[in-house]
């Protein structure tokens, strides 16, 4: 599901990244005529996405390795979570258009209620309505509608300069390009990452179902700890497309070569200070979320929660130089580092595990050593590339 749903997000970011650049250079007619043809083609692509799976829902569990005692419930949280996917599509494209003009509060605010809601039906379904499974997934599937439903009607609303007339639906081949390129690649990029993460689900779900178990708690957790991290390179790459798009001139160089450093001194301090917190906290973390008689999957839990939470600095890095390079127009080192990043780590993951004196905690390190290695190619590529356009004396042109 996640794998899916990455490329409808790669596909979204990348057109936010041209919504940005176009902002940032106040060409408002081509916002529209690019949110024309970005909809339309990203609308038309999830509808497709929906039906091929709905074909295929049955060998893909086939071919995660999913034990067998797990396959029917997954089968059946599947088919009606997906139910919600087209709702997916909207509250994603529409919050990275908002977020390109600069607008974060209020996808922020969707997500929120959406979050709220998500977890009372959750409630209401499962336990006094005894629907189980089915439950939990119709739960996510209407609370995605409501966002996704939601944050459409307020950017038609709010923003009325943007509303498509009939001069805006047309094929402009010089906006279609950019956006390809851009979405294009920032899909690759997500997609290729989310492939990664299944092909180590898949490693993971050879251990049996403790360690499944664990795994799929651990990281929740995981993601939750560094997701600020990801939406602040997300920000900052919005930051810098905007300036980026407003002019090549001296006083953007500047601004995007103070915010670089604002940036990573932020999230190299976030990062310290959650890498912390997770290290000293793993064992309650889990226990909050899996009975205290599973002993042996919150051990493997917080084994995987204190070998990543070491790391998060590896991470948080990584989404700065994805925000970065999608911002400058430069997406393909974004699917270059997740080349790097997810190669490694599922390389590893598989040789490591397969030697018994290291076994599952080969699968754990092998994600910050994927971290790590695409950062140090996406900082050496800056380095002795980037760092000429933008550090010279006097700043300089881009």
């Amino acid at each position: 599901m996640t794998f899916l749903t990455s490329v409808i997000i790669g596909l979204s970011l990348g057109t936010g990244s041209f919504i940005s650049m176009a902002f940032g250079r106040k060409e408002h007619d081509s916002i529209r005529n690019g949110i024309f043809m970005s909809a339309g083609i990203i609308g038309i692509l999830t509808l497709l996405i929906t039906a091929a799976f709905y074909m295929l829902t049955d060998p893909i569990i086939s071919l995660l390795n999913v034990p067998e005692e797990l396959t029917g419930d997954m089968h059946t949280y599947l088919v009606y979570v997906f139910t919600g996917f087209f709702a997916v599509f909207l509250y994603n494209y529409i919050s990275n258009i908002l977020r390109g003009m600069g607008n974060s509060t209020m996808p922020l605010i969707f997500l929120g209620v959406s979050v709220a809601l998500n977890v009372g039906l959750d409630l209401l379904f499962v336990i006094p309505l005894g629907m189980g499974i089915m439950g939990a997934a119709l739960a996510t599937a209407i609370a995605q509608y409501v966002s996704g439903v939601g944050v459409l009607v307020y950017f038609i609303a709010a923003y009325p300069e943007f509303r498509l007339t009939r001069r805006d639906m047309r094929w402009d081949s010089r906006n279609f390009r950019s956006i390809l390129s851009l979405s294009g690649f920032t899909c690759l990029q997500q997609s290729v990452m989310n492939l990664g993460i299944l092909m180590v689900q898949t490693v993971v779900n050879s251990f049996g179902s403790v360690v499944m178990a664990a795994f799929s708690v651990a990281v929740k957790i995981d993601t939750i700890a560094y997701m600020p991290v990801q939406d602040f390179g997300n920000a900052f790459s919005v930051f810098t497309a905007q300036n980026y798009g407003a002019g090549k001139t001296d006083e953007q160089i500047l601004t995007i070569r103070g915010g670089i450093r604002q940036s990573v001194i932020s999230v190299v301090l976030f990062c310290i200070a959650v890498s912390a917190a997770v290290c000293l906290l793993a064992e309650p973390l889990m226990s909050a979320f899996v009975d205290s008689s599973s002993r042996e999957t919150i051990e493997v839990g917080v084994q995987y929660l204190r070998t990543e939470g070491a790391c998060y600095i590896g991470i948080g890095i990584l989404f700065m130089l994805y925000g970065y390079y999608r911002a400058v127009n430069k997406p393909v080192m974004s699917v270059v580092l997740t080349v790097f990043s997810l190669g490694t780590r599922v390389l590893l993951a598989n040789l490591l595990s397969a030697v018994p004196e290291i076994g599952v905690f080969g699968i754990w390190i092998s994600i910050p050593i994927g971290w790590f290695l695409a950062d140090a190619v996406g900082v050496g590529y800056f380095i002795a590339v980037e760092r000429k356009r933008l550090f010279r004396n006097g700043g300089g042109t881009i």
